[in-house]
């Protein structure tokens, strides 16, 4: 009797806890561009679709949605308590503006700034499956170690993107030329004459879709077939050599080279490629950017390097600048200026193509510094909205098709990566957690069980992470919460359950831990009757209960119901 009551009080804490509809708003307030001229730009732009469309924005968020909300984006988990309050109690001006500061440059978060940018940029480069296939040309951790060097020295994007276009090298962390840079390409220029190459390439730096064009001219926009190959032809120098385990077949790494071509008509001097029109025709091509400009045709690498001039002409283009900076933007709010966000151009035009223009426009001036960009787009006063709807903005919904006008703030669920990591600072874990190598194997292994991917027709994936009933189950009865919950001797529970504090405080305690916030009236009372009904053993008068297991039994009810809660798995 005593459990059933108890599983039935927790549903209801579970239940209750849907985005904290009691929670206190701020008031209303003006955009503060913290002396910033590029924040002080993004209100001004994003006011002005808001007049244009008669719209209002909802109210500011609270300080602690704030807070978890900048924590998760540029870091990739909730903040502890203790951070939770620095922010919350301190009475600067500039707190927001301190704390972003913090995120950003303060060497205390640059590891968390690195793993979680190095997180999001694997995913974005090679997919969350790259490198573990048999036999794969690409080395996951050497992929990861490249990115997270480049985050921690806060490489500018353009010398990034430069070195992932050009580089040379073996792909494996400790083989002699070693080069994590290659990872990139080393799947992907084999495979049918380098055509993911050019698609990737393509897609993820220059904001276009290029994939559909390798067969036949875009139905709907102005890339033609023609383009894609003159496109792919920058990639037939290179090729990714296979490197042995010693006395076996299988692959140990590989070596990206450049190699001399000597054409498909075998004239390396106009070294062309061949491709086949829909009537049967077959036409040349050679290497020509997508802004016409073209290359020399030479097959020969020590006359004409295809990759080297490249990188030089992607460096050059202003899709470069505003692709990074709708990608970034779509980190932070969910939704990029264009749908999709690799998807740039006159056939599918920017929600805010003036800001968008401005943005890549700034980028460039600021020398690519990529933190710069954060910090602006975090200040803005679209960041810092509330979540919640208002009869005024309820048309600004783009789960119904609408452009995104960005009156508040779009919910969406953490990406499993900050899920994982969200639960181990919540529960204390992250503590001791070994080398970094243990902790992302160890990560991999859980992502295994929690991520489903599923193929696309250009080769990626696409990832759901969508409270699907087995990723429910996960969360109940899985490994990792298991463990945040557990409340043996030194545990974060035990710890909570031994302290000084009353248990309102605990309460308190906990919730700020998992929402960054303190619970309402309503699920106080719920938590109340945790205690109340652990301590009586649900009623059963005969069952003897000891005290302090009681109160850490209660504790664990509350704390596996925060857990579980929508709440905790949205970013609002």
């Amino acid at each position: 009797m005593a459990i059933r009551f108890s599983i039935q009080t927790l549903s209801a804490l579970a239940l209750l806890l849907t985005l904290a509809p009691g929670m206190a708003l701020s008031a209303p307030r003006g955009p503060d561009d913290f002396g910033i001229p590029q924040v002080a730009k993004i209100n001004e732009k994003i006011r002005e679709t808001w007049v244009a469309y008669e719209l209002k924005p909802s109210q500011a968020a609270t300080e602690g949605e704030w807070c978890r909300r900048v924590f998760l984006d540029v870091i990739g988990r909730i903040p502890s308590v203790e951070e939770l309050q620095a922010f919350t109690k301190s009475r600067s001006a500039t707190k927001k503006a301190d704390l972003v500061g913090m995120l950003l440059f303060d060497d205390k978060y640059t590891e968390e700034y690195a793993r979680n940018w190095t997180t999001v940029w694997t995913t974005v480069l090679i997919g969350r499956a790259g490198g573990t296939e048999r036999n794969s040309l690409t080395n996951r951790e050497g992929m990861q170690k490249y990115l997270r060097d480049c985050f921690a020295r806060n490489k500018p994007y353009n010398d990034m993107v430069d070195e992932l276009v050009t580089a040379t090298g073996s792909n494996r962390p400790g083989a002699e030329n070693f080069n994590g840079a290659v990872n990139f390409l080393a799947m992907k220029v084999n495979e049918e004459k380098g055509t993911q190459a050019t698609a990737d390439t393509a897609k993820i730096f220059l904001g276009l879709q290029v994939q559909c064009t390798q067969c036949h001219n875009h139905p709907f926009n102005e890339w033609k077939q023609q383009k894609f190959w003159e496109f792919n032809a920058f990639f037939r120098q290179t090729r990714a050599l296979r490197q042995f385990v010693p006395g076996t077949r299988d692959v140990a790494g590989s070596e990206l080279v450049d190699q001399d071509f000597a054409g498909e008509g075998g004239t390396p001097n106009t070294a062309e490629i061949y491709y086949e029109l829909r009537n049967g025709l077959l036409k040349a091509a050679y290497p020509v950017f997508i802004n016409d400009t073209e290359i020399g045709k030479s097959g020969f690498v020590n006359e004409v390097n295809r990759r080297d001039q490249l990188g030089e002409l992607i460096q050059k283009s202003e899709y470069m600048d505003m692709s990074v900076a709708n990608r970034y933007w779509a980190h932070f709010f969910g939704y990029g200026f264009t749908k999709p966000i690799d998807d740039m151009g006159p056939h599918n035009p920017a929600s805010h193509p003036e800001l968008l223009e401005y943005l890549g426009q700034q980028v460039r001036e600021h020398s690519y510094n990529l933190k710069e960009l954060i910090r602006w787009i975090t200040l803005s006063e679209a960041y810092s909205l509330t979540s919640r709807m208002t009869k005024a903005n309820e048309g600004d919904d783009p789960l119904l098709g609408e452009t995104p006008k960005f009156t508040h703030f779009y919910l969406r669920q953490m990406q499993a990566e900050e899920l994982y990591e969200s639960l181990l600072v919540a529960t204390r874990a992250a503590e001791n957690r070994g080398s970094y190598e243990d902790q992302e194997r160890s990560k991999t292994q859980w992502l295994a069980q929690f991520v489903m991917a599923f193929g696309t027709d250009d080769g990626g994936e696409s990832t759901t992470f969508n409270g699907t009933i087995p990723q429910a189950l996960m969360m109940f009865n899985g490994e990792l919460i298991r463990n945040a919950t557990d409340a043996k001797n030194g545990s974060f529970l035990w710890d909570l359950a031994n302290s000084k504090m009353k248990p309102q405080q605990k309460i308190d305690y906990l919730f700020n831990a998992g929402l960054a916030r303190r619970p309402t009236k309503d699920e106080i009372a719920i938590a109340n009757q945790l205690f109340i009904a652990r301590a009586t053993g649900g009623g059963n008068k005969k069952k003897q209960v000891d005290p302090a297991a009681a109160g850490i039994a209660a504790l664990q009810d509350i704390w596996w119901a925060v857990l579980n809660s929508n709440e905790f798995i949205i970013n609002h």
